[in-house]
């Protein structure tokens, strides 16, 4: 039997040394000094077998450092997950947005009122997130970051750092797009949010830290995708509804607004807009716009300058509960005359159940189908007891439409028409609907955009033009009445006209 090899390490231990015996034994053949295959052990890899260049004198201890080396790679390989790589596909297009913006100051206290000018205002500072979505640096974010902003700029993970251009902005999807211009942008993978899965893993990217941090990097969170189509009221920025919104519980926090929500494929299926919280901070509700929708919003945007959506001409409202509290399909309430809803086989009191394939548990779902309508689209209703669905064709909202009359140079109103009323659900048949004005003549006159305008002086309006007509007939100089609708009441104040 061929000789063995013995070595003795010793170690303290708390109680004194601790020997460990480490018994390295060859077997070799007497005769030939060959390797002997039927030695009952494991013999220890060579250099060659993991790949390392053999050196001389080497002995067990570079055995010890490859197998380490071979392991440690086996590991880093395990760690380098889809998560870490959707991680790196998106993070380097997702930005910062820091805005500048001037607001109205009001005084505290009758003791500043006494100091401050009125009219003051302050400059502020916001922040949030974005994400490039095109090679000629269109970028998505929130409306609510860039609201009222004088000042946008963009930075970049890598540092760079752009003046960036507002595009446009869509408040009832609360999606703004702008544009910045430089070489080799970044831009994110774009996805789908037809097929998404619940459960399936889902990252949220941004920028919750702001300007505290000094680095530009963005954060990355993980959770999954909790559910589809939810329509919720945010208790965080920003006011109103959210609808058919995606659901996750990966950590949205304020500064995340805009970031990407991105699937495990290193796609963006969405734009994080809102948090459900009672605490102020994440609580595993957070929202998402779908990215199919951001991305038309975006196109609308880039094209036109704004979004055309879809007017059907139907008012829907709630049906009974059962007595757990769940409601099915929603009732037709109106149908407005000579509108795209009046051609079809649908009436009042109609149970419409689905929408294009989504089930009406409630108004917000059919307000959601809308949300995504264009003008010209296709609307497929079921309705309960009809044996086919109901087919119509969505038409433009009657304010875009209806012709348009300009006052005093810096006004246009519109007639007020049943189609205009519904649209508006204005409480007035007759009446002017202010589209636009400047701010210095809804300074002067006391009107706002939506705005009805009912009588001037003793003179009833009834149509666009009769605005424009009372305001030529004006002589004189002195205080003018004028009597108005707003969100639905009726109010009278007076201007001063000279002429």
């Amino acid at each position: 039997m061929g000789a063995g090899r013995m070595m003795l390490f010793g170690a303290w231990w708390s109680r004194g040394w601790l020997a460990v015996v480490v018994v390295v034994v060859t077997g070799c053949s007497p005769e030939t000094g060959e390797a002997n295959p039927s030695a009952n052990h494991t013999q220890p890899p060579s250099a060659s077998a993991v790949g390392v260049r053999p050196q001389s004198g080497e002995g067990p201890s570079g055995i010890v450092q490859e197998a380490a080396s071979a392991t440690s790679f086996q590991i880093d390989e395990g760690r380098i997950t889809a998560i870490v790589r959707a991680a790196e596909r998106v993070a380097p297009a997702v930005v910062s947005i820091s805005v500048i913006r001037s607001q109205l100051v009001r005084p505290r206290s009758a003791y500043e009122s006494r100091f401050m000018a009125p009219g003051t205002r302050q400059r502020t500072a916001g922040f949030g997130s974005g994400v490039i979505v095109r090679e000629d640096g269109i970028v998505l974010t929130n409306d609510h970051v860039i609201e009222d902003a004088e000042q946008i700029r963009v930075t970049l993970p890598d540092g760079r750092d752009f003046d960036a251009e507002l595009i446009g902005t869509d408040a009832r999807s609360d999606i703004a797009v702008l544009r910045i211009r430089g070489d080799n942008l970044p831009v994110a993978p774009v996805g789908t949010v037809r097929g998404l899965m619940i459960g399936e893993w889902a990252l949220a990217i941004g920028n919750p830290l702001g300007n505290y941090v000094a680095d530009t990097e963005p954060t990355v969170t993980a959770g999954v995708v909790s559910a589809v189509n939810r329509n919720i009221q945010p208790t965080s920025e920003g006011e109103g509804f959210y609808l058919g919104m995606i659901q996750t519980d990966a950590s949205i926090n304020p500064g995340n607004s805009g970031g990407a929500l991105v699937n495990a494929a290193g796609e963006v299926i969405g734009i994080n807009a809102s948090i459900v919280t009672r605490s102020g901070g994440s609580e595993g509700l957070g929202f998402a716009i779908p990215i199919d929708r951001a991305l038309r919003i975006a196109d609308d945007l880039v094209r036109t300058g704004e979004v055309p959506r879809a007017w059907v001409g139907l008012d829907v409202e709630p049906v009974e509960a059962d007595p757990w509290g769940r409601t099915r399909g929603v009732r037709v309430a109106r149908v407005v005359p000579d509108s795209p809803g009046a051609g079809v086989a649908l009436k009042r009191g109609d149970r419409l159940l689905t929408a294009n394939g989504r089930a009406l548990a409630g108004t917000l779902d059919f307000e959601g189908v809308l949300l995504d309508l264009r003008s010209g689209d296709e609307l497929l209703l079921e309705v309960e007891g009809q044996p086919r669905p109901v087919r119509l064709t969505a038409g433009a909202f009657p304010t875009v439409t209806a012709e348009r009359v300009t006052v005093l140079r810096d006004m246009q109103v519109i007639t007020v028409t049943p189609q205009v009323r519904a649209e508006r659900r204005l409480a007035s048949e007759t009446g002017a609907l202010v589209t636009a004005i400047s701010e210095q003549l809804s300074g002067a006159l006391g009107l706002t955009v939506g705005d009805v305008i009912l009588r001037i002086n003793r003179s009833g309006i009834g149509t666009a033009e009769d605005v424009a007509l009372v305001f030529e007939a004006l002589r004189g100089t002195g205080r003018v009445p004028l009597w108005y609708e707003r969100n639905g009441g009726q109010y009278v104040r007076e201007f001063y006209w000279r002429r």
